[in-house]
């Protein structure tokens, strides 16, 4: 038997997507509501779900761990109403559950909307134990219980699902902005930091938020005070902690960047885990083109951009989901002069992910540089209408201004 099991509040804008995506493959759906004021109540129960109530606790943990008390199932799925279950993964997570030594299995889910890491990996699917339990203030997690465990009970494994399970877009950046959402993360952080000084966890987190925030220094610190107590093995946080020092060097200290997003790729993780290493070291050296060498600089170049185009292939191969290898693996391809396999990729991108004015403003160039000049007039036009449609005129009236130098606009 398989349980999901929820804490929500206020959440009637997204729960019946959520529930709509278990329906079928859990056995039973048992909802805690800690003081909904709006529909969330009336939409559990219209699903099929049970819902019981408590004020909320002041923490996600002790909210989770009373949910899981109210739960039947020999299993236990855990989703937030911004996640939702993909079809594709009910088969491959029916077989992993069916192994008797399984005490949990890792789920990749897909951040919808993120700037960098389209994945992450949760552990949300557990068999329901008296050993397991959550902890943790900014996420709670199971993950330590599940470490005590296995120090009592060896013969339990882990496993993780072999395709992405999970979509989850609480992390868009205009979802964040809603009700200080932001604010109450970064406070959350600070909490986790000031209980666990050092926590290579929360340090990678906090770390990263302040230096997008503009706050290097106090970021670098984080980061690198992280590092310090992170296991060297195979450990996500060094690889997040490693990422987030490349992007924090950026372009204005390449080598320095270029150091640590080679580290990040050297923690052996799942390929999906480790694509944003690999799509901004392939953008670092698309942009170095390798011209710093002394001697043989074209040489030097040319190597540059074929190692770039092996970390966006390999991307793509990773995860041909995602639009974004498919656009960086274009931008590289048409710098190298391979301008028919730059077209393809720009294609693949905008076949996953349409309507995208930057893609389509590539793709205009790529077939320009190809000679079909009506597909370059075609794709500018529908660069321009995009960028209209989306209010940013001035951007629009740039780029009509700089394509009508090159062709002719109206057929």
């Amino acid at each position: 038997m398989l349980s999901l099991s929820m804490i929500v509040r206020d959440e009637a804008e997204r729960l019946e997507r959520c529930l709509r995506s278990v329906m079928g493959f859990v056995d039973e759906m048992v909802l805690l509501d800690t003081g909904s004021v709006d529909d969330t109540v009336a939409i559990a129960t219209r699903c099929g779900a049970v819902v019981h109530h408590i004020p909320w606790p002041g923490d996600f943990a002790p909210a989770r761990n009373e949910a899981l008390h109210h739960v039947q199932g020999d299993w236990v799925l855990v989703l937030d109403a911004d996640e939702v279950l993909r079809p594709e993964a009910h088969a491959p997570l029916q077989q992993l559950m069916a192994q008797q030594d399984l005490l949990l299995i890792n789920l990749l889910r897909l951040e919808l909307g993120a700037n960098q890491s389209p994945y992450s990996n949760v552990s949300r699917l557990f068999r329901r134990h008296p050993g397991l339990s959550w902890s943790g203030t900014y996420h709670a997690m199971v993950d330590d219980s599940v470490a005590a465990l296995l120090e009592r009970e060896p013969h339990w494994r882990l496993a993780d699902c072999p395709v992405p399970a999970l979509l989850h877009e609480g992390y868009r950046p205009e979802l964040l902005l809603r009700g200080n959402k932001a604010q109450r993360l970064r406070q959350a952080m600070e909490d986790e930091l000031q209980a666990r000084p050092g926590d290579p966890y929360a340090c990678a987190k906090l770390g990263s938020l302040d230096v997008s925030e503009g706050h290097r220094e106090r970021g670098l610190a984080l980061l690198q005070q992280g590092l310090a107590a992170c296991p060297p093995a195979a450990h996500p946080e060094r690889y997040e902690l490693l990422l987030h020092l490349g992007i924090a060097h950026g372009l204005n200290e390449s080598d320095q960047a270029e150091q640590y997003y080679r580290a990040a790729l050297a923690v052996p993780l799942n390929p999906r885990l480790s694509l944003a290493a690999q799509l901004n070291l392939a953008a670092l050296l698309l942009e170095r083109g390798g011209t710093g060498a002394e001697s043989g600089p074209a040489l030097a170049e040319a190597a540059a951009l074929a190692e770039a185009a092996t970390l966006a292939i390999a991307a793509t191969s990773a995860a041909p989901e995602l639009p974004q290898g498919w656009n960086s693996l274009g931008l590289i391809e048409r710098r190298r002069g391979r301008i028919g396999a730059a077209i393809e990729a720009y294609r693949r991108s905008l076949a996953l992910q349409a309507n995208q004015p930057n893609t389509e403003q590539n793709l205009a160039v790529a077939m320009l540089l190809g000679g079909d000049i009506n597909g370059a007039r075609v794709g500018f036009s529908r660069a321009i209408s995009l960028l209209e449609g989306q209010g940013r005129q001035v951007e629009a009236r740039a780029l009509r201004q700089q394509a009508g130098s090159m062709v002719k606009l109206e057929a």
